[in-house]
């Protein structure tokens, strides 16, 4: 597994075609939300591409994962059909959740994503629950959970982490570290140095990996899901990367400078990964160009025809809420 992405043409189409897509979806949906057709809020995760796909592409299709509010990569990276994703962020009736969910809520369950959570830290114990129940049916099926810094001191972080430690479940908690709790620098939430150290309390392995460096995040993962699915336990991933954008939709970013936001995108998880497989070889300048264009075009494609989809109806609200 190690280096497949960067030597291997195929994986280096499909790792890069995804990061593009994230890139492009999330770029799409700050300029929808700043026309006034997207409502709500929205927490983007541009600069965070390598993280998401990196861990989702050891996955089987089969495989699950829960997500966050910012979830929108997660997504993708799983397999998530663009247009229904578009038109769930812009209240369609043909969304994922018929437009009822929005940005922090969407799931796509066909695809082994179990929905993103507006709670912090709310989707660790379904994750590990979830592996539970895969245990209980005899499937070798493994589950990522992804979170964020902000996660780790939730009690569901302990509580979801120790149960699964403890019964040795199919599961890979995901830590996307971005250095911010909303407005709260990890370096002041916690006295450990990695958050990973905190795996030794629950007898698991914990990493830390450049979450910035796709072939680091798939290996690191790979190994993870390797793992669970030999029936040998969790592990606690955490994967160091930065968001350009603010938490949210309303963060003015008065917490941090405008210098440290530059260098971080200096590190530009696709940039480097271009540059990666052009200086090997894997892929030239030409099929770099054709992925970004590809994705491009499939970003736009999904706008036009979720624009166009009937809008989610008020009377509507209560289907599929109550049983009948």
């Amino acid at each position: 597994m190690t280096g497949q992405l960067v030597s291997n043409a195929e994986s280096a189409r499909r790792a890069l075609g995804t990061m593009w897509r994230i890139r492009l979806f999330e770029e799409a949906v700050e300029e929808l939300y700043g026309r006034g057709l997207m409502h709500g809020t929205m927490h983007l995760s541009v600069g965070q591409e390598a993280s998401s796909t990196g861990s989702c592409l050891p996955l089987r299709p089969t495989d699950m994962i829960t997500s966050t509010h910012r979830g929108h990569g997660h997504c993708i990276a799983k397999g998530a059909d663009l247009e229904r994703m578009m038109a769930e962020l812009l209240a369609k009736d043909t969304g994922y959740c018929r437009g009822r969910g929005g940005s922090m809520h969407i799931a796509d369950v066909a695809t082994g994503n179990l929905g993103a959570n507006g709670i912090v830290a709310g989707g660790i114990p379904i994750a590990t629950g979830a592996a539970l129940a895969q245990r209980m049916q005899g499937t070798d099926t493994v589950v990522i959970s992804f979170f964020g810094d902000g996660a780790v001191n939730e009690g569901a972080f302990h509580e979801g982490v120790n149960l699964a430690a403890i019964w040795d479940l199919p599961v890979v908690f995901v830590c996307e570290n971005n250095l911010y709790g909303m407005s709260m620098s990890s370096a002041k939430s916690t006295r450990l140095a990695h958050i990973s150290e905190r795996a030794a309390a629950y007898g698991i392995p914990g990493v830390t990996v450049d979450g910035n460096d796709i072939q680091a995040v798939y290996d690191a993962v790979g190994a993870a899901v390797d793992r669970a699915r030999r029936g040998e336990g969790p592990t606690l991933v955490e994967s160091e990367t930065y968001r350009w954008r603010g938490h949210s939709k309303s963060d003015k970013n008065l917490y941090r400078t405008r210098e440290e936001i530059e260098e971080w995108k200096t590190r530009d998880p696709i940039a480097r990964f271009e540059k990666t497989v052009t200086d090997a070889g894997t892929l030239d300048q030409a099929a770099v160009d054709s992925m970004r264009s590809e994705a491009r075009e499939a970003i736009r494609d999904a706008v036009r025809r979720a624009s166009a989809a009937p809008p989610a109806r008020a009377e509507d609200l209560l289907t599929s809420v109550y049983a009948e």
